[in-house]
């Protein structure tokens, strides 16, 4: 259920305190030799009476606490700006949105992902932040560019990275310490990272398998096409035809064969991409595949120490990737008091400082390097470890995903289930799949 806040008061702290915080905190990141590139986050709106803006997002009780501190901090720079949030679990989300779009009452700000992103910039739903962008007053100077063009639709700035993000294998580590295998690594060949799975489905006696079945996983597939100069979409249509996705789901077919996955009913329960229900939180595998970003929250859910490294493949397939965006409402009464709370989560030091890397790492790579050594939960560390191990192998970002992306992700899940369970052979399923997104995509 959505958890419905009331505005959220300034801090308890008098003016000449605020003042004086303002310029301990906002100052040394504009003078040199501060923060390069990090803005202080002062209001620059025209407006002079109180504004409340309303910010809605998914997540845990965790991603609520910070956002809401940081949104605290805001204000105490802002002293005439409150918030009223409301937040709640990935499920039902955005058909939440839909409704309030529906009554044209969609929040000010924001959190949407790269599934929604070219609908709701097709839609008119988000506000264009070009014209922000173009003069700064949304600074996004300190971005890795490939981020900042994963925000972009029909070259048009619709939203600004909340955080970037990495596909990755996150594996057990106590359990492979316990079974005397090897930790996977990241650039492994398919080959090679099967033959590790089945390594430990052996070691196991067959109580644990490898890894999760990931041929309904479109990141992966995602990955795997890029990793030999394809890709997944191509424009507005999909980037890739029978004949690969055939090769991949025979792929996945062998992997079943060599006991490096688990059965199929069990590899459904992680079809829902639930962190409660990845199978090697739940026991069920030694790895599964998830975003970089999710590991704190995975850690969460199990006692056991959990590792992270890539993908099979190059890891020039990767790209910089938005976990997820902050985007303004096209009908908000307050535009530049947003455009400014949107500046101030991504640029400011003291902000990143207190988000972390809950939703990624910093968007900025000033705010990464300034919040650095103030990160103190170990999984967050791993995260961002792994996230600097790559930086310098990414390859160019590609186009958000085009509209209908959502549903194409379903048909992928529907595909691989209709083989693992026999339903459909691979030419079946693909034919079928192809056939589905193809209209999906017709919009």
């Amino acid at each position: 259920m959505p958890v419905v806040r009331p505005p959220i008061d300034r801090l308890g702290a008098d003016p000449g305190r605020r003042r004086l915080l303002g310029a301990l905190l906002g100052a040394p990141l504009l003078m040199s030799g501060g923060l390069a590139g990090c803005s202080d986050g002062a209001t620059t709106s025209t407006e002079t009476g109180p504004v409340e803006l309303s910010v809605f997002w998914w997540g845990t009780a965790k991603r609520a606490e910070i956002t809401e501190k940081v949104l605290r901090l805001y204000s105490e720079r802002n002293p005439r700006v409150t918030f009223r949030v409301t937040w709640q679990g990935a499920e039902g989300y955005y058909d939440r949105l839909a409704t309030q779009a529906a009554g044209g009452n969609v929040p000010d700000l924001i959190q949407i992902d790269d599934a929604m992103l070219t609908e709701y910039a097709q839609r008119r739903i988000i506000l264009d932040l070009s014209d922000r962008v173009a003069d700064n007053h949304l600074d996004l100077r300190s971005l890795p560019e490939g981020l900042i063009r994963y925000g972009t639709v029909d070259g048009r700035t619709m939203a600004v990275a909340s955080g970037q993000t990495h596909v990755g294998v996150v594996f057990n580590r106590d359990l492979l310490r316990d079974l005397k295998v090897p930790e996977p690594r990241g650039g492994m060949t398919w080959a090679e990272y099967f033959s590790w799975a089945e390594q430990v489905t052996d070691a196991s006696d067959g109580r644990v398998a490898g890894t999760m079945d990931a041929s309904g996983d479109y990141r992966a597939l995602w990955l795997w096409l890029r990793s030999q100069g394809g890709e997944f979409y191509r424009g507005n249509q999909i980037g890739f035809g029978a004949d690969e996705l055939i090769a991949w789901f025979e792929l996945w077919q062998r992997a079943r064969a060599g006991r490096a996955t688990p059965g199929g009913a069990l590899v459904e329960q992680a079809d829902s991409a639930e962190p409660g229900r990845q199978p090697v939180v739940t026991g069920l595998t030694a790895a599964s595949f998830a975003w970089s970003h999710q590991l704190p929250e995975l850690q969460r859910l199990t006692d056991a120490e959990l590792g992270l490294t890539g993908l099979p493949g190059a890891p020039g397939a990767q790209w910089a990737r938005a976990s997820m965006y902050w985007a303004a409402f096209r009908g908000t009464r307050h535009p530049d008091a947003v455009i400014d709370v949107i500046n101030f989560l991504t640029t400011n030091g003291e902000a990143g400082t207190v988000l972390g890397h809950e939703r990624g790492l910093n968007a900025s790579l000033a705010v990464r390097s300034y919040a650095e050594g103030s990160i103190t939960d170990p999984a967050q560390r791993r995260a961002a470890a792994f996230g600097a191990s790559i930086a310098d192998l990414l390859g160019p970002a590609p186009a958000p995903p085009p509209q209908g992306h959502a549903k194409v992700r379903t048909l992928l899940v529907t595909a691989a289930e209709r083989i693992r369970v026999k339903r459909d052979g691979t030419r079946e399923a693909t034919a079928r799949f192809l056939s589905g997104a193809i209209a999906a995509l017709a919009v």
